[in-house]
């Protein structure tokens, strides 16, 4: 198992020495972080818990999830692996390297004539014979 503990559904007022003071209790903790946001300085609502060896981390995890902590059931689970962000969008469309078409490129070039009057033998698109 992983040292590494999440845990979610933290009131706002939870702090990291909260966090530490309970999970000190399951063993010896070597790391506490609670997520804050950038621009107001308020908790997310979920931090990360770093354990000194797995057994007391599992034995954390069995303990204190669903523990009532600030008024609020707490969630603790192991923390998965941080993920490569996915990048823009227009990267998952597979349009290339830019959305915007550029000068000169064939995506910008409009037909020279309407899909109506390019049939054969006269006809729209609807099979109807064309006004001359």
């Amino acid at each position: 198992m992983n040292t590494k503990l999440y845990i979610g559904n933290l009131s706002p007022t939870v702090t990291e020495a909260d966090l530490l003071s309970l999970f000190s209790r399951a063993g010896s903790v070597t790391e506490v972080a609670v997520a804050l946001d950038p621009m107001t300085h308020q908790s997310l609502g979920f931090g990360f818990v770093t354990m000194a060896i797995p057994e007391q981390a599992a034995a954390a995890l069995g303990d204190f999830h669903c523990y009532s902590l600030g008024g609020r059931n707490i969630t603790v689970t192991e923390a998965r692996p941080p993920q490569e962000p996915k990048g823009l969008m227009r990267e998952g469309f597979d349009l290339g390297p830019s959305a915007r078409p550029r000068p000169g490129d064939s995506r910008n070039k409009k037909p020279l004539r309407s899909a109506r009057f390019s049939r054969p033998g006269g006809r729209d698109r609807w099979g109807l014979m064309r006004k001359r």
